[in-house]
């Protein structure tokens, strides 16, 4: 609980969708727990093959479980909540609750897109430079460059929050929104709140497109690369190795770019659409991106064959 000087602030409370009839609040909330199942299994699923299986210790798959590790934590940071309400009728978040999930969200969000730009630096090199790829990009630098992407979202993300806390809120406690983000509670502030929405708007763009940026120029000169190799044959399959990045960064980046493109040009959703819009693009891409690995990634895709083969021999044979 926080003293201001306008109004004691004691609890938010979670609207969810904005116009959710009662009668499906119980399908929607199945549709959520379901949602969450696969975010957490499929994740899970990718921590745990890649860990076991030692020939799968390289750099693009220790990546691939930083990915993982974001989209667990982020669908388990808002989902357990929207769920609990429509589930329970529980829309009731603690003040410092709501500061703290708002810190998450950000901070998962902006270390996955931060992530995202090591994963097209591993591609850049791996095509670029394919015989210093081995010295150059080992598990080592991975796991320093993604743990600059987790460390280095921490201090502007601190920084969003303390200013939101320094606010006074009196026009409500509602947040409208599935789950607390830093606009939805900002606006709640009684003063102007200019400056505290530039600062989020600067820090999240920064977060958004300084990686986004980094990963359409590799592209570029990876694109340039592919093109001089004289064979049809080695064009394809030298791009087919970047096809999950591809999709695993298009689903992340695609969808923000149309809201906020949409925004910049005057297109505004209502506020229902938008809620809807943001929960699918945050929440989708966590529970589809442990397929794209399985799909999508040839040494994956053949562990998980010989094992699922394996178990198929060795169960004929016990019967």
């Amino acid at each position: 609980m926080l003293y201001t000087n306008v109004t004691w602030i004691k609890d938010f409370f979670i609207l969810g969708f904005p116009g959710l009839l009662p009668e499906y609040y119980g399908p929607v909330s199945a549709l959520l727990f379901v949602l969450y199942l696969a975010i957490a299994a499929g994740n899970i699923f990718i921590l745990v093959f890649v860990r076991s299986e030692r020939s799968l210790h390289k750099p693009t798959y220790d990546i691939f479980c930083h990915l993982a590790l974001s989209d667990l934590l982020f669908g388990t940071v808002t989902l357990p909540k929207t769920i609990s309400k429509y589930w329970f009728n529980d829309s009731i978040i603690s003040f410092y609750s709501c500061f703290a999930q708002m810190f998450f969200v950000h901070f998962l969000g902006a270390a996955h897109s931060f992530i995202l730009m090591v994963m097209a630096l591993d591609r850049f090199i791996a095509i670029c430079a394919p015989l210093r790829y081995m010295s150059l990009f080992t598990s080592n630098t991975v796991s320093v460059l993604c743990g600059i992407s987790w460390c280095m979202p921490v201090s502007f993300m601190f920084a969003i929050v303390f200013d939101a806390l320094k606010l006074p809120y009196c026009n409500s406690n509602i947040i409208v929104h599935c789950y607390c983000d830093h606009l939805s509670i900002i606006n709640l502030g009684c003063e102007n709140v200019r400056n505290s929405t530039l600062l989020g708007l600067g820090l999240s763009m920064f977060s958004l497109l300084l990686p986004l940026g980094f990963i359409i120029i590799s592209y570029c000169f990876i694109i340039v690369a592919v093109l001089r190799i004289s064979s049809s044959d080695s064009r394809i399959r030298t791009l087919s190795t970047c096809t999950p990045q591809l999709i695993v960064t298009g689903i992340y980046y695609l969808p923000r770019c149309f809201v906020y493109l949409a925004n910049f040009v005057g297109f505004t959703f209502s506020v229902s659409v938008r809620i809807v819009v943001v929960m699918l693009y945050s929440l989708l891409p966590a529970a589809v991106n442990p397929l794209i690995y399985c799909l999508k990634t040839k040494d994956i895709k053949e562990h998980l064959r010989l094992r699922l083969y394996t178990k198929i021999d060795n169960t004929t044979h016990s019967g």
